[in-house]
């Protein structure tokens, strides 16, 4: 049927859509490659009374275009109150003899990269950016401008704000930067979203499809049932076959009103329930198309009680029962149900269609015009 058509092409349509996904999640793969991060350990010494302390551990992140390199020095922040270190005109207080200095500054303000270029104009060997106030230790690898020969790291604002403290009281505090552990990370942000939004479209069109599919399985079970309950309601409308002398074929007989056609011998006829009769290759097509009663507007169907959805109608049921009876319908006949004829008097045909269930009297000349009722095959 049509319906189990329209089915394969939509399978059809899933394939080719799948193999679209499939390119396109390729080719993000390229644009997507994975990039290294590395770890730093930070081996950091101060001074407490007569006392050298440190601390070592993996506290550190390398920025993307970090110098990659072991390095140390002493650990200096910006002067003054602000700590971003975004305006050209920061200063940072060292001793002379610190040769080698690291810049500590706080995350925010401006760009990672104004931050590094002010305090490597100023001689820094490197830059240690602390995190946000309310992030604990967490740490992420910073984008930025890459710059010979320097190492940017970022450290937790936890550790960031330990240091600046011990700065503040007047603590020497120096910092070896080795590097830590290599990272792999396959995914950044635009992978990710773009990952997100075509699995929830793909879902959705998975859900879709299955859900047109379903649809169609059971729309296709209830027209086979239909078409079933069709051919056993067009089986209980009585048939007959005229022969010479009946009424109906004599030079005053009437007609059908669908082909306008006078009534021959061995014509099959159908007589409805409302007692109308036509021929028989005239009224079923007629009465799949219309549902009613040429004459007397009668609705066939469901008299027979056949019920047909609204959304259905009733040109959708002689296309089934074409597919389902495939001689019921002729490119001859199709055109003699286009359009309803004139109304005309029902009284003749009402007559002869009640004498056709008249019992034969002993006077009738042709004792067998009448009887001749078959159920259609």
């Amino acid at each position: 049927m049509n319906l189990l058509q329209i089915g394969t092409q939509r399978n059809s349509t899933a394939s080719t859509w799948l193999m679209k996904f499939t390119l396109l999640w390729l080719l993000s793969r390229n644009c997507c490659r994975a990039s290294a991060v590395w770890t730093a350990y930070m081996n950091i010494s101060f001074h407490v009374g007569n006392r050298m302390l440190s601390e070592l551990g993996e506290t550190g992140v390398f920025g993307r275009s970090s110098t990659l390199k072991r390095v140390s020095g002493v650990i200096v922040p910006p002067d003054g109150k602000s700590q971003y270190a975004c305006s050209p005109s920061t200063s940072f207080s060292r001793s002379e003899n610190s040769k080698v200095w690291l810049a500590l500054v706080e995350r925010g303000g401006c760009p990672f990269t104004q931050k590094i270029k002010v305090a490597v104009e100023k001689g820094a060997s490197g830059v240690i950016v602390y995190n946000f106030p309310g992030t604990g230790n967490q740490v992420f690898p910073m984008s930025h401008q890459t710059f010979e020969d320097v190492v940017v790291l970022m450290i937790g604002n936890l550790k960031g704000m330990e240091i600046l403290h011990l700065i503040r009281k007047g603590v020497h505090v120096t910092v070896m930067v080795e590097m830590g552990r290599k990272h792999l990370i396959w995914m950044n942000h635009y992978f990710v979203s773009f990952l997100i939004v075509t699995t929830a479209t793909f879902t959705y069109f998975v859900f879709y499809h299955i859900r047109r599919l379903w649809v169609a399985r059971v729309q296709s079970r209830r027209w086979l049932r239909l078409a079933t309950d069709l051919k056993l309601a067009f089986g209980q409308l009585q048939l007959r076959v005229l022969k010479e002398g009946d009424e109906e074929v004599s030079p005053n007989g009437d007609s059908c009103v669908v082909c306008f056609e006078l009534y021959k011998p061995n014509d099959t006829i159908r007589i409805l329930t409302c007692k109308h009769f036509f021929h028989k290759n005239c009224i079923d097509p007629w009465i799949l198309s219309h549902g009613t009663c040429p004459m007397c507007k009668c609705d066939i169907l469901n008299a027979l009680g056949i019920r047909v959805d609204v959304e259905d109608g009733t040109q959708s049921l002689q296309v089934l029962m074409s597919n389902e009876w495939p001689g019921i319908l002729s490119p001859s006949e199709e055109g003699t149900v286009s359009e309803l004829p004139p109304a005309r008097q029902p009284d003749k045909a009402t007559h002869v269609g009640e004498s056709a269930q008249r019992p034969p009297s002993p006077n009738d000349s042709q004792p067998n015009s009448a009887e001749d009722v078959h159920p259609s095959p």
